[in-house]
């Protein structure tokens, strides 16, 4: 059995999915590539029995349609070393001997029976169909992702939330320290139904769906989750068990309002985080009329760090504590040029807003405060 294929586009698809393998899988297939020819469609899996991941990219000239499994670590190695020519495959259908041919040289390795690599899990009768414009599933994970916890005591935590309601999705996470709310009002799917989606499958997402356009159908029952993009499928497992009442957390009435610009406040952050106690990260915020002043020093060291910048606020002057790496984080995540901080007092978790929402959405971020002593 034989085909061709583009190096640079098989390399870039075994890469994008190639992610998934665990090298140190307890089931020595899934240290392999399931390579399935029909027609002139190559279809390659990657899996680590939670999460599998699919891709499809088409092949000139096959002369039949079979499946193996293929070591992936071999295979993506000696593909990164090709520069962009076409490759002929030459499958012994007996033995499953491969032999990939180049103009200068022939490489030859043996395949796996792609029989033994394990079977997808297929949904139940009660699954509910979800599709949404790819753009609003990258958003929501893209900005929910690095608040997951990483706690495997709460493993409802370690991964993100959707909320679907029928006129708009909410995507969440939290690690009790920090917490992201999504709201995405675009979406009317009409039904009433949740999701977690673990982290692993998450970041594999963020991966691949940067190079996605269109729509993802989304299917999901009371295990698995299924998501359909116009190249990749990607199947995994949801973390079963009740989410936290994220709104619950979230103080309401919060009278002191700051107004600052985004870049220069966190790169101010990142100067003065320098010169904190490392152990805790603590930074402090002095707060009054249209000042801001962010401090640190680490009592240890004898080192201490001051800035003053603008920022537009009126009202009883407030200082507050908080972890430096987590505020950058949502400093980060952030889109708009200016960020609004609500406030209560020093114990209360501060809420940081887009001072502008992009369009049919609605972004919350929170960050519970360190004690500080004056």
């Amino acid at each position: 059995m034989k085909f061709t294929v583009s190096s640079t586009a098989l390399l870039s698809h075994l890469q994008s999915i190639g992610r998934v393998i665990n090298p140190k899988s307890p089931l020595p297939i899934l240290e392999n590539f399931l390579l399935q020819i029909e027609g002139k469609t190559l279809t390659i899996t990657a899996s680590d029995l939670e999460t599998t991941l699919i891709t499809s990219l088409d092949v000139e000239n096959p002369s039949g349609n079979i499946t193996l499994a293929v070591n992936a670590k071999l295979l993506m190695d000696s593909l990164r070393e090709f520069s962009e020519q076409p490759l002929q495959f030459d499958i012994n259908e007996d033995n499953l001997a491969v032999i990939i041919k180049t103009e200068s040289g022939n490489y030859n390795f043996v395949g796996q029976n792609g029989d033994e690599y394990p079977k997808l899990p297929t949904l139940g009768d009660e699954a509910n169909t979800l599709t949404l414009p790819v753009d609003v599933l990258a958003n929501g994970v893209n900005k929910a992702a690095f608040a997951t916890a990483d706690d495997d005591l709460r493993p409802t935590m370690t991964g993100i939330y959707f909320d679907i309601k029928a006129d708009d999705i909410t995507f969440v996470a939290t690690d009790a320290h920090k917490l992201v709310r999504l709201k995405n009002t675009s979406v009317k799917s009409g039904l009433d139904a949740a999701f977690i989606l673990p982290k692993k499958p998450a970041n594999m997402l963020k991966n691949i769906i940067s190079k996605e356009s269109g729509d993802v159908e989304i299917r999901f029952d009371q295990k698995n989750i299924i998501f359909k993009l116009p190249s990749y499928v990607m199947v995994c497992r949801q973390i079963e068990g009740r989410f936290p009442n994220y709104n619950g957390v979230i103080p309401q009435n919060n009278p002191y309002k700051l107004i600052v610009d985004r870049l220069s406040f966190m790169n101010a952050i990142k100067r003065v985080y320098t010169f904190s106690n490392q152990g805790t990260g603590l930074i402090k915020l002095a707060i009054s009329d249209n000042t801001l002043v962010i401090t640190a020093q680490d009592i240890d060291f004898s080192t201490s760090a001051k800035e003053t910048m603008a920022c537009q606020y009126q009202g009883e002057s407030i200082n507050i504590g908080f972890k430096a790496p987590f505020l950058v984080d949502i400093l980060s995540n952030i889109n708009s040029s200016d960020v609004i901080i609500e406030l209560a007092d020093p114990s209360r978790a501060g809420i940081i807003l887009p001072l502008e929402n992009e369009a049919d959405e609605d972004l919350l971020m929170l960050l519970m405060p360190m004690l500080i002593t004056e």
